[in-house]
Formats: structure tokens, sequence, C-alpha cells
């Protein structure tokens, strides 16, 4: 089965001057590379601005933000997308499962716009 390539999006494509800059790049398929969602998800971690931004008041946020497409943040760390029925967060190497630890169920770990 022929795999698609993945390619490297660079914090500096985002921003030019990023507060975080680790990681440096995300390896990502290219719809995801063109994603303006997570771009503008990316953005808000690189640059930490999130006045858009909040903390959720109930998990059905988060799950509305999953439904539209957009990607909530978990921890001020980590973009989190919902992907084949799981959470999955991302580092610099792609899309990893995210762990169900009693910090996943707490509201005040979350970041929602």
């Amino acid at each position: 089965m022929y795999k698609k390539k993945k390619e490297k999006l660079f914090t500096t494509e985002i921003l030019k001057d990023p507060a975080l800059t680790y990681p440096s790049y995300y390896v990502l398929s290219p719809a995801m590379i063109q994603n303006e969602m997570l771009h503008s998800a990316l953005y808000a971690l690189h640059s930490l601005d999130f006045s858009f931004y909040e903390i959720p008041k109930s998990f059905e946020e988060i799950f509305n933000m999953f439904s539209s497409g957009t990607f909530p943040i978990y921890k001020e760390k980590y973009i989190i997308g919902y992907f084949g029925n799981k959470m999955m967060y991302l580092e610099a190497y792609g899309w990893k499962g995210l762990p169900a630890t009693a910090e996943v169920f707490k509201l005040e770990n979350w970041l929602v716009c």
C-alpha cells in the first residue's frame, strides 16, 4: 500500500519570531499542513497568545471544537485533534494517542475558543 509522504511544517513558517521554539517543526500530512484551523492553533501555542481561548465549562465545548474541525489546546503545550474516534496530541513527529490519565479529565487543563 502506498503511504502518503509527510512533510515538515516549521513554526517559523507560521510565526516569524515564536515565543515557544520547541518543537521547531511538525511532521504532518500535506492536508494537515494546509489546514488553516491547525495553523491558528499553532500560532496561538507558539506565540503564547491565548486571548481567543478560555477554559471550557464542560467537556461538550471540547467535543464541539472537534466536530467543527478546530483544535483545543491541552495544558498550554499540546494541540489536540480527534481522528478515528481517538484524541491525539501533536508533537514534532506527528500525531500521537493521548493517554487517558486523570489529568485529561480536569477541565482547567484545557483551552477552547
